[in-house]
């Protein structure tokens, strides 16, 4: 009989956790959206809650406050942004080093088309300098980007990508896919260029592979 009662007793608290975490991803959800269409000033929490349907005080209840839930948001976004990138790294870690950045290059496109939060949220916060760009670089950014320039020297000295500064040559290829995903509304008017086309986000990447690694790897002699 104890049991059975704290089985029925188990019940409603899972339920009540389980209506706490989908209140929670409402709010991630709708703040996400909120911020990198308006900014972390120019959004209230209380718009946030009116997109997420849920009660404004709830907002305070699971996150504290504005600065703490952007935070969480931008964490879900960069954090998935992130796993893509590893997932495409280790699918071809076989690969030639050439092979393994032209991954990287793929799956950096058309994540950042499916997740346009990801460049609307860095162009909002790079206007200015403030604690949540420098949380971002250091938390987010910073460990993505040494890896990468790691990777763009060895093909340097391979010969597939051109010599020069590493690192502007790394936000070159960076800038390059997120400008032209950015401005997709203008580039179909302006130049009849789909980027919700899957064939077109294909070929943006490898455009961008021809453009900015073009020599081949060198085999061992």
């Amino acid at each position: 009989m104890l049991q059975d009662s704290d089985r029925s007793d188990e019940k409603p608290v899972r339920k009540q956790q389980q209506r706490s975490i989908v209140t929670q991803q409402k709010l991630l959800t709708a703040a996400i959206e909120a911020f990198s269409e308006n900014g972390f000033k120019g959004t209230s929490t209380r718009d946030i809650a009116e997109r997420a349907g849920v009660h404004h005080p709830l907002i305070t209840y699971h996150f504290r406050n504005k600065d703490r839930l952007w935070r969480a948001a931008a964490d879900r976004v960069f954090r998935d942004f992130t796993r893509s990138l590893s997932a495409a790294l280790e699918d071809h870690r076989d690969e030639c080093p050439k092979e393994r950045m032209a991954s990287l290059i793929r799956a950096y496109v058309h994540h950042a088309k499916s997740q346009p939060a990801l460049h609307k949220v860095l162009v909002q916060e790079a206007s200015c300098p403030s604690p949540r760009l420098d949380w971002l670089i250091r938390t987010h950014l910073k460990p993505v980007f040494e890896a990468t320039f790691e990777m763009l020297g060895q093909l340097q000295a391979l010969g597939v990508a051109p010599p020069g500064n590493t690192r502007l040559l790394f936000n070159m290829i960076r800038l390059c896919s997120g400008g032209l995903l950015a401005l997709g509304n203008e580039l179909r008017e302006s130049s009849g260029i789909d980027i919700d086309d899957d064939a077109t986000l294909d070929e943006i990447a490898d455009m961008i592979v021809t453009v900015f690694l073009p020599g081949a790897v060198r085999k061992p002699a």
